[in-house]
């Protein structure tokens, strides 16, 4: 039985129910193996769109994409010229194969899924942040679940010409073999994606905004210096860090006080002993301009005064069978559970009541993948579903329990800290960061792609640890020299911070204890005099270019706001029609206007760059290069990352 109305068609058949339907910009597919299509929360907004759309007999047509049915087989084709875009992939008979594939979960009214379509000549960007993989995710295979620096945002932008978004939360993978594409979903209760067209790179990524969501905006009072470090231990040791940046005359827009400011995890508040007068401490930092930032981890220790509470009322993630812990670090902890709309309200009540009667301003959202200390995916479940079939939809619902909360007390410029994100987290007010990373020169070069393709799978406003995270020794000239060209590098991020656990480790306050504010350590010290005289002058240059720039900041993260388009753009959305830019994964625009090109090797001092076709000014030296498109090397000595402004 087929069904069409004015936006979509339908077909029942023996082995499945598979639908069709134009949604936003593009065309939405989804099928189950039998009954009906059910409405789950996903991705995708509103279907709302103002185009013609064509229903026929064998095919649908919505914003030049033509999909195009026969038996069950689908093909994704441009109107414009009759490109094929994207083919179900076909099987010789007596293989017993198709591009849709079933396998219930017996007992429950999910199904295992691999969907398949065939290979092509691509390139191919976006998906999140993965750590082992390349900036062409062509011949990849990519895990398609949150970790801690894994980041699954599953939309991906094909150089032959299309868009397509993953639309499902379930923990799986996607494959991108020379032979074939494959997606997979553990336990699914509905195959659902969702594929557009364009006619530039940059249009694809609109319509993808269009329908998961444009980026809640940039405060623009948050552009400067976000001083960060694992981890002030007292509320002497922040205020002596914020007094000598004002004694320099410097003021951070933002200081962050780090994990394990409380007693137990779950208290979220701070430890009197070490933190005994934080609305002094706040009303000082405010008094120089400063706003405050503080973590608060989604973990629950069954010692907590809130943890009963939270339990009663079905507020944490559970396990399946057996003891419920779920996290091992300093106890053994439980998940709050953010799928759950009236935990969130809650555990936002407890934050505003602990914190806001301080004047705290801001929130960091760390461990917010959650990160199991056993990925066995099957044994927890939340409010929304086994975590087998949600997991990657607990971080975008742990940003909007303080996104929805902070909206609603009416509080301006929101902005919080967070580790994790899956489609439509750039509605929330989010920052995401790129979580724990290495202090190397190699881990550099993964956080250049890795950005570059989460702004590509829609995530804008993202940032990595200036100077990576752990195994920095601040009296290592290696390190030093990676410190200076990675904040360099962060000048041109949406959002500049220093953040890292630091060595030699300074160890705790108190060692005699398994809890509060004086027993977990602290790495030494990370402000930007903390690595000698003459990184400090570098430093402090290039602090100076991030103040000079906050005009162009501000219109470039207007423009994201409004178009999709991320700050931190790969080279082929500005330049679609040049091959090369295609496979450039170490540089990139800063907007529209800057080429930026950090350098990425140690005791590098020049370094090969991709000029497009155009005129281009080197801001150090305010020579001007036409070029038709070639590479050249620059001068790139240890205060110079190379920076070309596009006449």
């Amino acid at each position: 039985m087929i069904i069409r109305d004015n936006s979509s068609i339908t077909v029942y058949s023996g082995k499945e129910t598979l639908r069709i339907e134009a949604w936003g910009n593009g065309i939405r597919v989804r099928a189950v193996p039998m009954g009906d299509i059910p409405e789950t929360e996903r991705g995708l907004l509103s279907s709302d769109n103002n185009n013609e759309v064509v229903v026929c007999e064998d095919h649908i047509e919505n914003a030049g994409l033509r999909c195009e049915i026969s038996n069950g087989h689908l093909c994704f084709v441009r109107v414009s010229d009759g490109k094929v875009l994207l083919e179900e992939s076909t099987y010789p008979w007596a293989l017993h194969r198709t591009a849709r594939e079933y396998k219930t979960i017996s007992g429950t009214n999910n199904f295992e899924t691999h969907i398949y379509f065939k290979a092509q000549d691509e390139i191919l960007h976006g998906m999140g942040q993965y750590r082992d993989a390349l900036y062409d995710l062509k011949g990849c295979k990519v895990e398609l679940a949150p970790r801690n620096s894994q980041i699954s945002v599953p939309f991906l932008l094909s150089s032959a010409g299309y868009g397509f978004l993953w639309n499902d939360p379930a923990v799986g993978y996607a494959s991108f073999a020379n032979n074939e594409t494959e997606w997979y979903a553990a336990s699914t209760r509905c195959v659902d994606y969702w594929v557009t067209t364009g006619d530039t790179p940059a249009a694809v990524i609109g319509n993808y905004a269009d329908v998961t969501g444009h980026a809640s905006p940039l405060p623009e009072s948050l552009y400067g210096l976000w001083q960060c470090k694992l981890r002030y231990r007292t509320q002497d040791e922040l205020l002596e860090a914020a007094r000598e940046y004002k004694k320099r005359g410097i003021t951070p827009d933002v200081m962050v006080i780090d994990f394990f400011h409380w007693i137990y995890q779950g208290d979220w508040d701070f430890d009197p002993e070490y933190w005994y007068d934080p609305k002094a401490m706040v009303d000082e930092l405010h008094s120089m301009g400063i706003r405050v930032m503080v973590s608060v981890w989604p973990t629950v220790d069954p010692r907590s005064r809130n943890y009963k509470e939270l339990n009663d009322n079905g507020f944490l993630i559970r396990t399946e069978r057996g003891l419920n812990a779920e996290m091992e670090f300093y106890g053994k902890m439980c998940f709050i559970d953010s799928t759950n709309p009236a935990a969130r309200k809650f555990v936002y009540g407890l934050l505003k009541k602990n914190y806001g009667r301080y004047g705290i301003d801001m929130f960091w959202l760390d461990e917010a993948e959650p990160e199991y200390s056993v990925y066995d995916h099957d044994h927890y479940r939340q409010y929304i579903g086994s975590v087998l079939e949600t997991a990657n939809m607990y971080p975008r619902c742990h940003a909007q329990m303080l996104y929805d909360g902070q909206k609603e007390d009416n509080i301006p410029d929101i902005l919080n800290l967070i580790r994790c994100a899956w489609v439509g987290s750039q509605q929330y007010g989010v920052l995401v960061w790129s979580g724990d990373i290495e202090s190397t020169f190699r881990e550099m070069k993964v956080q250049l792609r890795n950005g570059l393709n989460m702004g590509i799978a829609g995530i804008p406003w993202w940032i990595s640890d200036t100077g990576g995270f752990y195994n920095g020794d601040i009296n290592d000239p290696e390190f030093r020299e990676l410190l200076v060209r990675w904040f360099q590098w962060a000048v041109y991020m949406p959002i500049l911070r220093m953040h890292g656990d630091r060595m030699p480790n300074l160890g705790s306050l108190v060692t005699d204890t398994d809890h509060g504010g004086g027993f977990c350590p602290t790495g030494s010290p990370n402000e930007l005099w903390s690595f000698g005289e003459d990184v400090y002058e570098i430093l402090l240059k290039y602090l100076r270019v991030r103040e000079n720039m906050k005009q162009y900041i501000k219109e470039t993260s207007e423009e994201t706001v409004r178009t999709g388009l991320p700050m931190m753009r790969a080279m082929f959305i500005e330049f679609p029609d040049e091959n090369e830019c295609y496979s450039l994964d170490d540089q990139y625009m800063f907007g529209s206007r800057y080429l930026v090109a950090p350098v990425t090797e140690y005791r590098a001092s020049e370094r090969r760059v991709y000029l497009p076709g155009g005129k281009w000014k080197d801001i150090s030296t305010g020579e001007t290069i036409v070029s038709d498109g070639k590479y050249i090397t620059v001068s790139a000595p240890l205060d110079k990352i190379p920076v070309f402004e596009r006449e």
